[in-house]
């Protein structure tokens, strides 16, 4: 630590908030270490709410800036005063960790308090204090404080609560806190505690209660406090801090604040040194949990003679295969004796028996238990490693597929490395439970995130708190492009319908506080998947508390902060797609007599290669995206190792780096030209990038081609590799820039060329994929290829019921499945299961997919007709089916012909719930419909003459959007083609019409995407009744037409056509929301007619309606429509009573406002 004068520097800051004291504080973390060394601070201490959550992250970076950390926390207390009311903000107390006991001990209070409170309302017991108090020092609190709390009830009842306090912590562990923000009260207050201090015999210290790291912060404090209290800053008035003197105070201003008791500022530079003792860098005494059979032997021993055996069992004896996998086990295990990892392998062998019991238990009796599918699979660069090959951590041989290794394990690796385990979701979630009960619930806990303010978030909550308008505010978060809060002002300036704002008092205010409020941590969430397993009891060495799933306990820190504790962070993943093969592989044993088995599969099918470069990959795995179809009909993969490359390359390192386009060609050359000769960056690199045509397309490669060519040690490349996966790795990145142009002008490389490699290496700073991940993906990629191609009802029934996953909603799964012969046929209240399932060489929807029936109502409707038959009627039903299955529930299924089959229409259903049903008014009954009065009435019906007619074709397509968000049949511009603008031109035609051709296409949007790594274009797929169709809009034309773009399900777009091989692109020219016939146009000054589109016919032109704005509107001219703001509560009454039916405009626009989700991605 350093050393200090204490009459050089004054004081260190004992009591201060970050953004981790929830919507309370205004600053990272690393602000305020920053800040704390710009002012010569020799210490800091960090004491956020009733927890450590950024307290890992903080001591790394006051230890970056020669600042010493100190760990701490405001402890919110109760039962301080029994039978006296507790206050609404609890009781507070500041705690700092002077030992290592110290810290232990806090960590079980802050655990105690968070388990044995109310979500949202955290307190701990003041006898559990006083029982763990070892190792802690007390400071009494800011202006909440019991003591002073006490003091104000009477002189004796503080000075009683004071020496409870003292006779546990003694008076050298206890000192009475003196604030001064120049608050009403705090000069009082502080008196008062003085003297109590001097009669008790206790020292007093100096705080500043710091709450951000700068003045300017206290605006976005005062924000952050009104968000939290859900009211405009006017309405939390009360609840924000009276001034903006709670930043970091200046040495001298503490100077000035407390000159008649400089004994207070004293006191903080002797508490600092006290807790010197303990660093949360260094002294957290984490220790791996043991293994089975460590009774038995040594870890490195075990693992050895494990691995050894193993490999007899899949190598054949002697041959040059089996050497290969004894070298490379050698290898490792020497590194993994280096850096004492024997023990981590061997708990994550246990993790995975623990799973193959799991599974066992999931899978019953089912065929996919006797089907050789594995428990789980390994992903990412632990699938490099023979040991987690051998000891069943991953499926894929590392040594027949040459894996690199030193992503994984190398001799300068600092942490310990990642495994990544991929699971069915059922597995999964009972898997996680069996963990905890073989660990303990003290040794074992998950790993939480914080869910950071994004653009979206901080324009809503932030411009709630400023009174702005709810819905100018929407309408900003979703025209809004930039993901980062920073971004915001930008946004504001550059959209025609806020620009004029831009400038204005609390629009700007928004734009400001969200650059501040970007990156600040909301609230605590729950990793995806990783978990945490110790020896030592976890609750002495991170706080724990419940997380939303009952049952299950969070960390509070994140993986990043577990990382640099060293942890063993097992990441427990849900995949779908594994869930879909399981699922898949019992339907196809149940409907075919046999269970596949996917490891045995041949993996060199031409016909399901031959599909895969046609671009025919919807639903599958991995290579489903816009990007991936095109990409494959040009690099046309013909094996698992080129379907690895394609799995890794559309990811932003290869794209950043310049790698898709060059490899791309160099294989349609060699397809052409076999001799073609790879021109590589520099000779040095034609081993490290053979296998991917001279371009860096996986991870690893990052580290091979700075060894070759710049000759970096292990170290350096660990180190590159580190400071690329980090926040704010820029300033490490730069200086191994440096040691990379020294290392390759020693091999000879010419600085020109060096700068350009390093730019394409420092590329993975953006997110890519290590070839081991890419092979285990390319292998399961295939494996869904597969089983859709041999059993295509099985897979599609597993892809329905196993959503969300991947890139497409159901409504354009469910056309992807009719193009391959796959009828889906709509919900049926006799033959539908609470699931898809397969009828015939069809799908069935399950009753669960229809809007307003969960799984467990559906269940129970399910189980009463297995028990009791079919239902008859629909009174029958009725009788027979829980009331908690609520009218709407089933007038939503007669809708999409759950009944048909009783021989009414629905028109007719409907009506006879609504008289069998009547209004309900007991929402909380449950039981039984068989006793309800309503049901047991005879009553004459005078309108049992009344004819109800037949939904229309498009009532029904806008039937089953409502109800189900999807069309189980037509595509919902197949009853408007007529109507569509003239000249528009089907996706069917289009391969058949000149490069360069002028097209003007209409479709339903499926995807949006606008990556970062495409300089602003946008990309956007849309599908037509005949097919996809894909749009390229330009930036400048997205600046243009990004409403229509961001919020429009139905497009009209203009645009040239573009050819290249097997792919179509339309690159707009224009974008506007699909119109026809009957749609009303607003413009200003002019109302015009358009009879079926802009183009070939002419406009006529109306009066003026009103003040100057006037409607353009398509089709006869008659009664001006109004767009409707919402869906008639009546489906049927969208039709004119004029007309014979619905108007394609009143079609669409109901469409349009139960439009299938499309799904959008930055």
């Amino acid at each position: 630590m350093r050393k200090w004068s204490l009459l050089s520097i004054p004081y260190v800051e004992l009591h201060c908030h970050s953004g981790f004291s929830f919507l309370d504080g205004a600053s990272h973390p690393e602000e305020l270490a920053v800040r704390a060394a710009e002012f010569g601070y020799p210490a800091l201490a960090l004491t956020d709410h009733n927890g450590l959550y950024g307290s890992m992250e903080f001591a790394h970076a006051a230890r970056r800036v020669n600042v010493q950390p100190i760990t701490g926390a405001e402890v919110t207390l109760r039962d301080c005063f029994p039978g006296v009311e507790e206050p609404e903000g609890g009781h507070h107390v500041t705690l700092l960790a002077e030992t290592p006991q110290g810290y232990a001990n806090l960590c079980r209070l802050l655990t105690e308090a968070h388990m044995g409170s109310e979500r949202g309302d955290t307190r701990l017991a003041l006898p559990s204090l006083l029982e763990l108090s070892e190792g802690l020092i007390l400071l009494s609190g800011c202006a909440q404080s019991p003591v002073a709390a006490a003091m104000r009830s009477s002189v004796a009842d503080g000075e009683a609560f004071t020496r409870k306090l003292l006779d546990v912590f003694g008076p050298g562990s206890m000192f009475m806190e003196l604030q001064d923000n120049a608050v009403k009260g705090d000069t009082a207050r502080n008196k008062t505690l003085a003297r109590l201090a001097g009669r008790m015999g206790l020292g007093v210290v100096a705080t500043s209660n710091v709450h951000y790291h700068r003045p300017e912060r206290h605006r976005l404090q005062d924000v952050l406090v009104s968000i939290k209290n859900r009211a405009t800053l006017d309405g939390a008035h009360g609840a924000r801090r009276a001034n903006k003197l709670f930043h970091l105070p200046e040495p001298w201003d503490m100077r000035h604040r407390f000159e008649s008791r400089p004994e207070a500022l004293t006191n903080t530079l002797l508490i600092a040194e006290r807790c010197a003792a303990f660093d949360l860098t260094e002294d957290l005494g984490y220790e791996f949990p043991d293994f089975e059979g460590s009774a038995r032997g040594g870890a490195i021993e075990s693992l050895a003679a494990m691995c050894l055996a193993k490999i007899t069992t899949l190598y054949k004896d002697g041959s040059k295969e089996q050497q290969d996998a004894e070298d490379r086990l050698h290898t490792e295990l020497r590194l993994v004796d280096l850096h004492g990892l024997a023990v981590f392998f061997l708990v994550y062998r246990d993790i995975m028996d623990l799973a193959v019991s799991v599974a066992r238990d999931v899978r019953g009796e089912a065929p996919r238990a006797r089907s050789g599918l594995p428990p789980g699979r390994g992903r990412g660069s632990s699938v490099s490693s023979i040991i987690c090959y051998l000891i069943g951590l991953s499926h894929i041989d590392p040594v027949k597929n040459n894996l690199f290794l030193g992503r994984f394990l190398n001799e300068a690796l600092r942490s310990v490395p990642d495994i990544d385990l991929d699971f069915p979701r059922d597995i999964r979630e009972q898997l996680i439970l069996k963990v905890y009960e073989k660990y303990g619930f003290e040794h074992t806990a998950l790993v939480c995130t914080f869910p950071t303010y994004r653009l979206k978030s901080a324009v809503r909550e932030i411009g709630k708190s400023l009174d702005l308008p709810m819905g100018e505010l929407e309408k900003l978060s979703k025209l809004a492009e930039h993901r980062s809060a920073s971004g915001l002002a930008d946004e504001i300036a550059s959209l025609p319908e806020f620009k004029e704002r831009a400038d204005a008092g609390l629009w700007k205010l928004l734009g400001e506080l969200a650059e501040d409020v970007a990156g600040l941590p909301r609230h605590i969430s729950q990793h995806v998947g990783g978990m945490i397993i110790s020896s030592r009891p976890l609750v002495e060495i991170v706080p724990l508390e419940p997380a939303a799933w009952e049952g299950r306990v969070l960390c509070q820190w994140d993986k990043d902060s577990c990382e640099d504790a060293g942890f063993i962070k097992i990441d427990f993943l849900a995949l779908g797609m594994l869930s879909l093969i399981e699922e898949s592989i019992d339907l196809i044993a149940d409907r075919h007599g046999e269970a596949p088995d996917l490891s045995r599969i041949d993996f060199e099918d031409e016909i399901i290669y031959d599909r895969v470069c046609s671009g025919d990959t919807v639903g599958l795995f991995q290579v489903e995206s816009r990007a991936q179809i095109q990409m494959l009909r040009r690099t046309r993969p013909r094996n698992l190792e080129d379907l690895a490359v394609q799995v890794a390359i559309v990811r932003p390192g290869p794209i950043v780096g310049g790698a898709v386009n060059p490899y791309v060609r160099r294989r349609e050359m060699l397809r052409e030209n076999p001799n073609y000769e790879i021109p590589y960056p520099h000779p040095l690199l034609a081993e490290p990038l053979g296998e991917t045509l001279g371009v860096i397309i996986f991870q690893d490669q990052v580290l091979t081609v700075c060894q070759a060519l710049a000759g970096f040690s292990d170290g350096q490349a660990e180190s590159l590799r580190r400071a690329m996966s980090r926040k704010r790795s820029k300033e490490a990145l730069i200086a191994h820039w440096e040691e990379f142009r020294d290392g390759a002008a020693a091999n000879g490389v010419d600085d020109t060329t060096a700068r350009e490699i390093f730019q394409q290496v420092t590329a993975f700073s953006e997110f890519g994929f290590p070839k081991s991940h890419a092979a285990a993906f390319g292998l399961l990629a295939y494996q869904s290829a597969w089983l859709r191609h041999y059993y295509p009802v099985e897979f599609y029934v597993g892809l329905f019921n196993n959503q969300p996953m991947g890139f497409y909603s159901l409504d354009a799964l469910g056309r992807d499945a009719r193009r391959n012969g796959i009828k889906t046929m709509l919900p049926h209240i006799n033959r539908s299961q609470v699931e898809c399932m397969a009828e015939g060489d069809d799908l069935r929807i399950g009753l669960g997919f229809v809007r307003n029936w969960g799984a467990d109502i559906a269940t129970r409707i399910v189980e009463e007709r297995d028990k009791r038959g079919p239902y008859m009627s629909l009174p029958d039903f009725l009788r027979r089916t829980p009331a908690s299955l609520k009218r709407p529930a089933i007038e939503n299924l007669i809708w999409v012909g759950g009944f048909e089959e009783f021989g009414m229409t629905r028109r007719e259903l409907l009506w006879q719930a609504g008289l069998w049903l009547g209004p309900e008014t007991d929402n909380d009954r449950t039981g039984g419909r068989d006793d309800h009065a309503q049901t047991e009435l005879a009553l004459a019906d005078p309108y049992a003459s009344l004819a109800f007619p037949a939904l229309n074709p498009t009532d029904q397509m806008v039937a089953e959007y409502r109800m189900m968000r999807f069309s189980a049949d037509l595509h919902p511009l197949t009853l408007i083609k007529s109507s569509l603008p003239a000249g528009t031109v089907t996706s069917d035609r289009l391969p058949h019409l000149r490069q360069g051709s002028t097209v003007r296409v209409a479709g339903l949007v499926t995807t949006r995407q606008r990556p970062g790594t495409a300089n602003g274009y946008v990309f956007v797929m849309m599908e037509d009744e005949y097919g996809p169709i894909n749009v390229i809009v330009k930036p400048d034309i997205y600046k243009r037409d990004r409403n229509q773009v961001r919020m429009e399900p139905f497009l009209s777009v203009r645009g040239k056509l573009q050819k290249d091989g097997g792919t179509l692109n339309v690159i707009a020219y224009e974008v506007e929301a699909l119109r026809v016939p009957g749609t009303p146009i607003r413009r200003r000054g002019l109302s015009r007619t358009y009879e079926t589109s802009r183009e070939g016919t002419g406009l006529t032109t109306s009066e003026n309606v009103g003040n100057g704005l006037s409607m353009v509107h398509e089709g006869p001219e008659s009664d001006i429509e109004e767009l409707p703001g919402a869906l008639p509560p009546v489906m049927d009454t969208w039709a004119d009573p004029d007309q014979k039916g619905p108007t394609p405009f009143s079609y669409l626009t109901a469409l349009r406002q139960h439009a299938p989700g499309a799904k959008s991605w930055k």
